[in-house]
């Protein structure tokens, strides 16, 4: 049995949505949906074709993950289909252990049910319960109103901005670093 205890959540749309830890037999279905959620917004850090793992070694990730106590990787699932991702890792030396950034995406044809919210609640669940994280650190981008919003609904707080982050056609797109205290 894994660290994360799979969960089936029904959404605003009455869809059930899994949840449930990143297996590395997932690796090659999580490289066609990170590929195909690349192109389908401009808020991750990368885009088309630049993510760049084989299913190979996307599964060496997932098992890494796996075995540290301070992260994970959590898929959404509907109809056994990943439509959200989120992963998280703290730091690896015993300073940093407590603390880490997670990222997080949704389907396009996905957003608006309730996704996100729902993912963030679970996993802030797992940091609560965990006895080694106490500080959740993420990185959006300045325009992206509705994930600032969310954050912010969970507990959020603003803390710094970085300029010119993103260069998307042409232009330069700040972010904010936002952090939670976990208690």
């Amino acid at each position: 049995m894994g660290k994360f205890q799979p969960k089936r959540l029904r959404l605003k749309s009455g869809e059930e949505l899994e949840i449930r830890e990143a297996r590395s037999a997932d690796a090659a279905s999580l490289v066609q949906y990170v590929e195909a959620v690349s192109g389908e917004s401009d808020n991750l850090t990368f885009g088309p074709g630049e993510f760049e793992l084989t299913a190979a070694q996307e599964a060496e990730y997932l098992e890494a993950m796996a075995k540290r106590s301070n992260a994970i990787h959590l898929l959404g699932l509907l109809d056994g289909e990943i439509v959200a991702s989120l992963s998280f890792a703290g730091g690896l030396r015993s300073r940093m252990r407590h603390a880490g950034e997670f990222g997080m995406s949704v389907r396009r044809m996905h957003w608006n049910k309730g996704i996100g919210n729902v993912m963030l609640s679970v996993f802030l669940d797992w940091c609560r319960r965990s006895e080694e994280i106490r500080k959740v650190n993420l990185r959006v981008r300045v325009d992206n109103h509705a994930a600032i919003h969310l954050y912010e609904k969970h507990g959020f707080k603003l803390e710094g901005r970085k300029t010119r982050e993103f260069l998307l056609a042409g232009e330069f797109v700040d972010v904010l670093y936002m952090g939670l205290e976990i208690d």
